[in-house]
């Protein structure tokens, strides 16, 4: 799902944090062991011995940690090597003295991402880290093991495994596998801003009629012949571009604002009105693009001093009090964007759309980020504090925009529904990130 939102500069966030009780894990030896080990800390955790063998089995299984994706590493970061891959240890509580200098020297170097720089800090620099229910972002943690980069996959098997853990276990095996750092932008800006998007619901026709007028259409055979393809005013008003889609229609809308706000998200559900009278509900995806520049109408609206609020909500009003300036309003953004229609099962409206890491998208706990700063697939903690909601939570980047750039930029992915566009339309506020990497075990 690739998206479109105004494009911002940074803003500054709250600081915060959190004390929490750091975690880590014995070292039994072999693994048998561990999983000797493993099977008493389960009895006397009460589980049943039959779970407990069983997870003591799916547990001793080694993975591959590394380094991320075209990072230049500092001196003391390493590449981890298949021979060195390790079986997952077992869990016991203590509390290091995480302020001591011997614990500060145990932390890693930092790592250079194309547009990013990674700091290593210690868990008690994440804002309300001991309170989010991680089981909640488990799910779409999973999504992300669909589709993981080489240096997930063998703890993608735990991720899997783990579905079916405590919050507290779950807990302990991020702190135990990952290190948290902290996102910077190369000059060391550790302030960005967070915006959200969000799958919308809208009432179609197959056919043109009524107030069903505005299309909405499958890329044109000769798009790739052409570059760029015709914008969205000559779509309008040129002979060439309107016989081109000719036959392309999907769908039709009833208000050309419901379709801008599709194009900008990139997806959505369309409760569609047959020619025999039957609805059923389908999924646009994203397909292709015209091959012009974003332009926020928001922006427009903003440089021509003719609103103040450039939210969803500030515009529609906007366009309701001046329908004769609709069109200049549509005009004034040249791309457009073509989709292709698929079924909507039962099982996948549970889910939104997939994002730009091909994995459906999680509400609440998928984010649309930079992929030069931020791989997708990696688990990200996001903070945030604004009027519309405060955010200190688990999340995956899973998708991209083109209007997400930047170090410490993400779009929120709120869902669907009124609820969610409604969301989604008026988030703008500050941003703090940190990235969980793999550890050398």
């Amino acid at each position: 799902m690739v998206h479109h939102t105004i494009p911002s500069s940074s803003t500054s966030a709250p600081k915060a944090s959190s004390k929490i009780k750091l975690m880590t894990y014995f070292s039994a030896g072999s693994c048998p062991k561990w999983m000797s080990l493993q099977t008493i800390v389960g009895m006397v955790l009460g589980f049943p011995l039959v779970l407990t063998l069983v997870l003591t089995l799916l547990l001793c299984t080694g993975c591959t940690p590394g380094n991320p994706p075209s990072v230049v590493s500092q001196a003391r970061a390493q590449q981890v090597q298949p021979s060195q891959v390790q079986a997952p240890q077992v869990l016991a509580s203590i509390s290091p003295d995480t302020t001591s200098p011997a614990f500060a020297s145990a932390l890693p170097g930092a790592l250079d991402m194309p547009k990013s720089r990674w700091l290593p800090v210690p868990w008690t620099d994440l804002p309300g880290w001991m309170d989010d229910p991680l089981h909640e972002a488990w799910n779409a943690w999973v999504k992300s093991c669909e589709r993981p980069q080489p240096a997930w996959v063998g703890l993608c098997n735990e991720v899997r495994m783990l579905s079916i853990a405590s919050l507290p276990q779950q807990r302990d095996w991020v702190m135990q596998r990952f290190q948290p750092y902290r996102v910077e932008s190369p000059q060391g800006a550790t302030e960005g801003l967070l915006t959200s998007y969000f799958e919308p619901q809208l009432e179609a026709s197959r056919q043109p009629q009524g107030e069903f007028q505005v299309p909405l259409y499958r890329p044109p055979a000769d798009l790739a012949q052409r570059r760029p393809w015709f914008s969205r005013q000559d779509m309008d008003t040129q002979p060439e571009a309107q016989n081109a889609l000719r036959g392309r229609e999907i769908a039709y809308l009833s208000n050309p604002i419901d379709a801008l706000v599709l194009h900008i998200q990139g997806s959505g559900r369309l409760r569609v009105t047959e020619p025999d009278g039957s609805q059923k509900v389908v999924r646009l995806a994203y397909a292709a693009h015209n091959d012009h520049p974003y332009r926020s109408v928001g922006r427009w609206l903003l440089d021509q001093g003719l609103v103040r609020d450039a939210s969803w909500p500030g515009i529609k009003q906007w366009v309701a009090q001046n329908p004769q300036r609709t069109q200049e309003m549509l005009w004034s953004n040249p791309r457009v964007v073509f989709f292709r229609e698929e079924p909507l099962s039962e099982f996948d409206a549970a889910f939104g759309p997939r994002g730009a890491q091909g994995v459906p998208l999680t509400p609440g706990r998928s984010i649309a980020v930079d992929p030069g700063s931020i791989p997708y697939g990696t688990p990200v903690w996001l903070s945030s504090a604004g009027p519309n909601i405060t955010l200190n939570r688990l999340v995956l980047a899973q998708d991209t925009g083109g209007a997400i750039q930047g170090p410490v930029r993400a779009d929120y992915f709120a869902g669907w529904g009124a609820g969610a566009a409604e969301l989604a339309g008026r988030m703008r506020q500050p941003l703090r990130l940190w990235v969980f990497w793999p550890r050398i075990q």
